[in-house]
């Protein structure tokens, strides 16, 4: 590692190897990653003016933000791959981005809830949003706090700050999937509690015109995409630094590609094209038409009274 530190550019003398992941970054992938994270950027900023929902267009604005420079950092390793600015700013964001993505999801929770009957969740709509986007942003401070602190060690005389750091980005990464589990045992509870009490129970009104629609149901799956395609991706993310930086894992671009690129192009897909502001149907008027020609620009529910939703509760 001595050598890596007095290396400039890749030469006979200081081979692509002798770098942290010991390859050049695939610059036409990065390139499109940052192209791509960039157009949904500014189109959930669109789409939240658009729907009046801010928090939801606000999170995942920021996801894509941050995947953006982690992709441009990427982008500056292919050209500089000793390069500290592009190694640090690649680090830091891909690694908290993912926490917004994660952010949107529990958004949504409360409004489902909400929507077809509150008595069979285990939490009142209100705590999933509050417990959820609170141990999501504990998640988001020890991935920050790690990946600041391993970005800026001195690789050739900090080994044990760079082994901190990295052990602090796992157990932020680790909180965050023990975070989304929890999350997906209470959804299935949920799931199945109603689902039980429809013979009793049926679905009527907003609840009933929303199951039918198709808008809806794509919703859903969208959702569920994102879910699982954040959580493949912080699995493989303890795997990979499991090995302490440099291991073989690390160093393979083609797995990186697969669980952490594709994995959140898919969520950031899946939440942006699926836009709740146009196929989460839940409104404040209780007796709305739920034709395939309407466009709404609120998203309410109703909890005990009437409430409507901009996003910021």
């Amino acid at each position: 590692m001595s050598d890596t530190l007095i290396c400039t550019h890749v030469s006979k003398e200081c081979p692509i190897e002798l770098t942290t992941y010991g390859y050049r970054p695939n610059l036409g992938g990065n390139i499109f990653l940052a192209v791509f994270f960039g157009i949904a950027f500014i189109t959930n900023i669109i789409l939240g003016i658009r729907f009046r929902i801010r928090a939801y267009a606000i999170v995942l604005s920021l996801g894509c933000l941050a995947q953006v420079l982690g992709y441009i950092g990427r982008v500056g390793m292919y050209f500089e791959p000793f390069g500290a600015i592009p190694f640090q700013a690649q680090i830091c964001c891909l690694i908290i981005g993912p926490a917004f993505n994660s952010a949107a999801v529990y958004l949504m929770l409360k409004h489902i809830v909400a929507l077809f009957g509150a008595k069979w969740s285990v939490l009142q709509p209100k705590w999933y949003t509050i417990i959820f986007i609170t141990a999501d942003v504990v998640s988001l401070v020890l991935q920050a706090l790690g990946g600041g602190i391993t970005a800026t060690a001195d690789f050739r005389t900090d080994r044990d700050r760079i082994k901190m750091g990295n052990n602090i980005m796992m157990a932020g990464i680790a909180f965050q999937v023990v975070t989304l589990s929890i999350f997906a045992i209470l959804a299935t509870l949920f799931c199945v509690r109603r689902m039980r009490a429809l013979t009793t129970y049926p679905l009527e009104g907003n609840s009933l015109q929303a199951w039918r629609t198709l808008r809806f149901r794509l919703f859903l799956g969208g959702l569920t995409t994102a879910f699982m395609a954040i959580y493949i991706r912080c699995v493989y993310r303890i795997a990979e630094m499991r090995g302490g930086w440099g291991n073989k894992l690390m160093r393979e671009e083609i797995p990186f590609i697969i669980f952490e690129s594709v994995m959140i192009l898919s969520a950031t897909l899946s939440q942006t094209i699926l836009h709740p502001g146009y196929f989460f149907p839940w409104f404040v008027d209780q007796t709305p038409k739920l034709d395939a020609e309407s466009s709404y620009t609120e998203l309410s529910y109703v909890s005990g009274s009437r409430t409507g939703f901009d996003g910021s509760k």
